[in-house]
């Protein structure tokens, strides 16, 4: 007789990003998107939020260093194959994650640079924007803008395919291995992703979805692909199936919601 029980969890994760208290986005989608590719999820939580399908009504931030001693003790005991950042609120924040993290260089880390949130509210300190540069985007694996973030990162718009182009390149001059330019905020029938690396650049294209469920594609997509990472997939199929999973989490979304409508997170897709 075959064995039903499930496979053991490879690549351990850890978040460090804040809540969202309606499930769609942040920390719970971080953990439903690396459960539901196979790896193991932890997290540092960062903030905590009183957030639905259409605004983030209240933040309540965690002190500095309670965030530092999440990652601290989770990293010596249980381990971390790959670390994914998230919402980082303030510069004080910042500074000590990114000391935590420096204790283990050679881990990889993935920086989805969370600023504004679907409903609009700012997530990030505009006095913070300059350590997130210095301290989060330099020395990631991988940054994961879209293109608002994006423009704000590097300086300039960002809005045209050539752009986002451009911006993966000055985000990889800042210190970043490589830069996935999300262009799901551009408009036209096609929404283009670009990945540049030192292993060189790839472009995914495909039809765009016409449908309100996309709260939280960003945690998901930054914690996919840190999943695939921490499982030891090279960056261009660890990202290849993070989007394809996304894509897979928006089309089969259970609709829940007001406002913009959460994944549905335990969609399966191909390893």
């Amino acid at each position: 007789m075959a064995d039903a029980r499930p496979p053991k969890p490879q690549g351990r994760v850890l978040i460090i990003a804040g809540s969202d208290s309606g499930g769609g986005a942040g920390i719970q989608a971080d953990i439903k998107a690396v459960t539901a590719l196979g790896g193991y999820a932890a997290t540092a939580i960062s903030a905590l939020t009183a957030q639905d399908t259409q605004h983030v009504h209240e933040v309540m931030e965690v002190p500095p260093a309670m965030v530092a001693r999440q990652i601290e003790v989770v990293r010596d005991d249980i381990g971390v194959d790959a670390y994914k950042t998230g919402m980082l609120h303030n510069a004080a924040v910042i500074e000590k994650v990114a000391e935590a993290c420096a204790d283990t260089p050679q881990t990889p880390r993935v920086c989805d640079p969370v600023m504004v949130a679907k409903g609009g509210a700012r997530l990030l300190e505009k006095r913070a924007l300059d350590a997130l540069k210095a301290l989060m985007v330099k020395g990631a694996a991988l940054v994961t803008p879209n293109l608002p973030e994006a423009s704000l990162l590097v300086g300039f718009t960002v809005e045209s395919e050539r752009e986002q182009w451009r911006a993966a390149e000055a985000l990889m001059k800042a210190g970043a291995s490589a830069a996935l330019v999300k262009g799901g905020h551009a408009k036209g029938a096609e929404v283009v992703d670009v990945l540049l690396s030192e292993g060189g650049e790839k472009r995914f294209a495909a039809p765009r979805l016409q449908t309100r469920s996309t709260h939280g594609t960003g945690c998901t997509l930054a914690s996919a692909a840190a999943c695939g990472l921490a499982q030891g997939q090279e960056l261009a199929a660890a990202v290849e199936r993070a989007l394809a999973y996304v894509r897979e989490a928006m089309q089969t979304a259970p609709g829940f919601g007001k406002g913009w409508h959460p994944l549905n997170h335990a969609c399966r897709v191909k390893a």
